[in-house]
């Protein structure tokens, strides 16, 4: 990792903050526990969809106990349209069921006891510690991220876990929450995957892989 980087980071966050303000977490939920379920539920789908399907979700399971006796046949078919539903539903009625045996029915505030959950890694792990409990452990690193930071050549590798090492070294820990909301922003809106819209990026001139 460069020496540069870390100014060269800097810069990214700080043009981003200016063209998005007050980004935050875009799935909807209303406690720890439904955060941990949308955020299994966006694993490759989109949070508008994720949104949409714990809308209802939400209002059928209205407790975490709810969730621990639920039907997994029947949970499946209510989680269908967001892909992987046959595992995602095994692993929230299993993470539900875990919160109660062994937390009393609370999630827990830290990263090794997260991850013991079912169908949790680190990047869920990460969105519930930093949007639910405010506690910046490490950093979300999912798909537009890693696109992103690599079009921005802030990595070389593709891999989460090694990416959220380089970006824990040259990331201000102040900014380990919203660094990734703020990539994942410009991610959605201008720098698509199929299409990334370089002559309107606020980040063009700084960008190695910008048309300009």
């Amino acid at each position: 990792m460069k020496k540069n980087y870390k100014k060269y980071v800097l810069k990214v966050i700080k043009i981003l903050e200016e063209n998005y303000k007050n980004v935050k977490c875009a799935l909807d939920f209303s406690n720890p526990f439904e955060l941990l379920i949308a955020t299994i539920l966006s694993a490759r789908c989109k949070d508008e969809r994720v949104n949409n399907v714990t809308n209802g979700l939400f209002k059928k399971y209205r407790n975490i106990r709810d969730y621990a006796n639920a039907d997994v046949l029947e949970f499946g078919n209510y989680i269908r349209s967001v892909g992987f539903f046959r595992n995602k539903a095994k692993n929230i009625i299993r993470s539900a069921q875990l919160a109660i045996n062994k937390y009393n029915g609370i999630i827990p505030q830290t990263m090794k006891e997260l991850l013991e959950f079912p169908g949790v890694a680190r990047k869920t792990a990460n969105v519930v510690l930093s949007v639910a409990f405010e506690k910046n452990e490490g950093i979300v690193v999912d798909t537009h991220v890693i696109r992103i930071l690599n079009l921005l050549k802030l990595t070389e590798y593709n891999d989460p876990v090694k990416i959220e090492k380089d970006l824990i070294r040259i990331v201000p820990k102040e900014y380990w929450m919203s660094f990734s909301f703020l990539v994942q922003t410009l991610g959605r809106r201008i720098c698509k995957a199929r299409n990334p819209d370089h002559s309107i990026c606020p980040l063009s001139k700084l960008c190695p892989s910008s048309c300009k």
